[in-house]
């Protein structure tokens, strides 16, 4: 190849090398151009996300319009906007119409913000429980026994649907919002006492017939009271315990029994003006109640031992309402006979 042929061939392979590097810039050029314009439309055009909080979902809904003023009232619309999860039961206007005036209040202005707050507390559980994950048997509440401080239990039976305290049922199941879970219910769930969970949990069927068989009995009405002699501890004996005692007694039902014997026996399961927690009870602890005492044992196991020298399990304890305290015994609790 000729010198000048050699020149000729290296100034044209040169520039098309330069021509090549002027294209990949002009190119790059493009792509970072087409970038920064996508940021800034991206950036101009950033759309909130709307949030789905419990709170917002009672805003929204105006069949509910009588939770908000009660939520605003006692200051709790916040918690329930936030990111902690919970589990509402709510109750709609109509819900809150029936427990104003089978209360007496003419608006909730007129309830005592209090009451109001425990209320409503009392249709709040923490975390997220749908309808399916329910069972029947106790859940606590957000809300306080006024003495210690104990949230308050409630009873769910999911036997045929999902019914609160034997008193409120679950009407839409399963409402999902960001922060847990909205059930609605028919009613307002009042606070329980410890004759509400007698009568909604099948457990106590026959100590409830028990503490109404005479007319004379007065202990639903004094055990319902929320002022003294409440706080109750109630030592509640299972339908199995009643059965056992008629079985021991040589009776066929509670008919048989004397009503002085029975009122003494009821009395034997009640103390009157402190609600016992079980982790107050000690070993060798002398109970005094409205009847007679009993010993509680705690060694092996949380145990009785009555005024006869019979012997019996606790088998379940602070079930806890707003006026006392519920622990659950297999064995009827005799008086001295």
């Amino acid at each position: 190849m000729s010198k000048q042929k050699y020149v000729y061939l290296y100034r044209s392979l040169n520039k098309k090398i330069v021509m090549k590097k002027k294209t990949t810039s002009i190119l790059m050029a493009i792509v970072i151009s087409l970038f920064t314009l996508t940021s800034c439309s991206d950036d101009d055009n950033t759309i909130a996300v709307q949030s789905n909080t419990i709170a917002d979902f009672v805003v929204a809904n105006s069949d509910y319009s009588s939770l908000l003023v009660a939520l605003q009232r006692t200051n709790l619309t916040t918690v329930l906007a936030g990111t902690t999860e919970y589990t509402v039961f709510a109750p709609n206007n109509a819900a809150f119409d029936v427990f104003l005036s089978a209360n007496g209040f003419a608006s909730l202005d007129d309830v005592p913000t209090d009451v109001l707050t425990q209320v409503l507390l009392n249709h709040v559980v923490a975390g997220t429980n749908n309808a399916a994950s329910l069972s029947t048997g106790y859940i606590e509440t957000l809300a306080e026994e006024a003495t210690t401080g104990n949230n308050l239990n409630m009873y769910v039976n999911t036997t045929s649907g999902v019914m609160l305290n034997g008193q409120s049922m679950v009407t839409t199941a399963d409402i999902s919002v960001d922060n847990g879970v909205i059930h609605a219910v028919n009613s307002v769930i009042e606070l329980p006492t410890v004759v509400t969970f007698a009568t909604a949990d099948a457990t106590f069927g026959i100590l409830v017939q028990a503490l109404t068989r005479e007319n004379s009995f007065t202990y639903v009405s004094t055990l319902s009271s929320t002022t003294s002699p409440a706080p109750f501890t109630v030592f509640a004996p299972t339908d199995q315990a009643f059965v056992d005692l008629l079985g021991e007694l040589g009776v066929m039902g509670l008919g048989d029994i004397a009503t002085a014997t029975l009122e003494a026996t009821l009395n034997t399961h009640v103390i009157a003006g402190s609600n016992v927690l079980a982790s107050t009870l000690t070993d060798g602890m002398t109970v005094n109640t409205l009847g007679d005492s009993f010993t509680i044992n705690t060694t092996g196991g949380a145990t009785f031992t009555d005024a006869n020298g019979r012997m019996g399990d606790i088998v379940v304890t602070d079930v806890q309402a707003a006026n006392g305290v519920i622990h659950v015994v297999t064995k009827v609790i005799l008086p001295q006979l």
